[in-house]
C-alpha cells in the first residue's frame, strides 16, 4: 500500500483519517493542501475515482466567494479548485490510482 492523505491541518476528518492508518500501523504520507496544493495531474488522478462535485466542500468559507456553484463546466470548476485548495473537501486519501474523499474506513479496509 502506498497511502497518501491530503488534507488541511485543522480538519477533524483529516485527523480521523490519519488516526485510522496510524492505529493499524499502515505507513502513510500526510500532505497539507494549503502548503502543497494538488497539481493538475494529481487532480486528474483523483477525478478518475471521484466525481468533481464530491471534491468541492460546499461548507467552505471560500465556496460562496468563489462562485463555483454557478459554474457549469467542469473544466472551469477544476481550474478554480487548482487555484484555491481551501475548496477541497478533505481528506482526500490516495492508494496508488485509487482515491476517496472524506472519512471512508470501509473502503480503506478493502485496501489492506
Amino acid at each position: 500500500m502506498n497511502i497518501q492523505i491530503l488534507g488541511i491541518k485543522k480538519c477533524f476528518e483529516t485527523k480521523k483519517a490519519e488516526r485510522y492508518f496510524k492505529e493499524r500501523r499502515i505507513k502513510y504520507q500526510l500532505v497539507y493542501l494549503n502548503e502543497k496544493p494538488l497539481s493538475k495531474r494529481e487532480l486528474e488522478s483523483v477525478r478518475a475515482n471521484v466525481e468533481l462535485k464530491e471534491l468541492i466542500d460546499i461548507k467552505s468559507k471560500d465556496y460562496e466567494k468563489s462562485n463555483i456553484k454557478h459554474m457549469r463546466e467542469d473544466s472551469v470548476k477544476q481550474e478554480i479548485l487548482l487555484n484555491n485548495p481551501k475548496l477541497y473537501k478533505t481528506p482526500i486519501v490516495r492508494n496508488g490510482r485509487q482515491a476517496t474523499v472524506g472519512y471512508k474506513p470501509d473502503v480503506w479496509k478493502e485496501w489492506e
